[in-house]
């Protein structure tokens, strides 16, 4: 009894600790003032074996300490998402709804307004089943984007100019590498499309906020043993599937998803950022 009431009062120890906004089914839409929540729990304390009721029960020994040298997590990418749905509200209505599984920790409508969903140091579940590199965990790591917009259609200037300010932010907080800001079809281009190719990612790169190439010009020579998809594994593509990757190259740097394959300016692109990311 005592070690599951040591047991439950750390777990409302942290619960209490990790602020965040959680929206109702009816949802309040209230912007929120971004702030960096820091969690200082104390050390575990010393507990002896457990002798009684061991499956509900965490099961210490003899040798359980505690230290006070731990922090929680430190994002160390920003995933941009489109929410394909129609509005602020039926997004949070669909992140509130337990069987969907997904969930972000920012949402930005489309009148520039910022809805943080959960803490930067808690884990949303927004990437799902996704690679960057040899990274196969990009929730544990990532800070998840939503912008209010269907996929269809241009992003508005208040929108983007909101995102901007909260990319400053999250930047300037964790340090997070120009780099490391990429779309979700950039981690799983199997299985999605988002942020679509009216997302200006030039705009982004031009702010610190993502890669972008350089001018590319006619004469620009590429090297006669340059490989298409080893340059495309370097900058973080997972080319299991070839075709998908190339697909979300391209939507992301060259804001053309109409063909499946790289003519020789494509190569070219590829060729010049290929050599960024090293």
């Amino acid at each position: 009894m005592i070690q599951k009431s040591l047991f439950i009062l750390l777990v409302v120890g942290i619960l209490a600790g990790c602020s965040y906004k959680q929206y109702p089914t009816q949802v309040v839409q209230t912007k929120i003032v971004h702030d960096t929540v820091f969690v200082r729990l104390p050390p575990i304390p010393i507990v002896p074996p457990s002798t009684t009721n061991p499956i509900d029960s965490l099961l210490y020994d003899a040798h359980t300490a505690g230290t006070p040298n731990f922090n929680l997590r430190k994002p160390n990418y920003v995933i941009i998402h489109h929410t394909a749905q129609d509005s602020c509200g039926q997004t949070f209505y669909t992140f509130n709804l337990v069987r969907t599984k997904v969930s972000a920790h920012y949402v930005i409508c489309r009148d520039g307004t910022v809805h943080q969903l959960l803490n930067d140091y808690l884990r949303a579940w927004h990437a799902g089943i996704s690679k960057w590199g040899n990274n196969t965990d990009i929730n544990s790591c990532s800070v998840g984007i939503e912008l209010d917009n269907n996929g269809k259609e241009p992003f508005s200037g208040q929108q983007i100019n909101a995102l901007i300010t909260l990319l400053d932010t999250l930047k300037k907080n964790y340090g997070i590498p120009a780099s490391n800001f990429i779309g979700h079809s950039d981690i799983a281009p199997r299985r999605k499309d988002d942020p679509s190719i009216f997302f200006p990612w030039k705009v982004l790169a031009q702010k610190g906020f993502g890669l972008w190439q350089d001018s590319i010009t006619p004469s620009l020579q590429v090297d006669s043993n340059f490989k298409h998809l080893d340059a495309l594994r370097i900058i973080g593509y997972d080319t299991h599937d070839s075709t998908a990757a190339i697909i979300a190259f391209k939507r992301h740097f060259l804001q053309d998803e109409s063909s499946k394959t790289l003519n020789e300016w494509d190569i070219k692109t590829l060729y010049n950022l290929y050599k960024k990311y090293l």
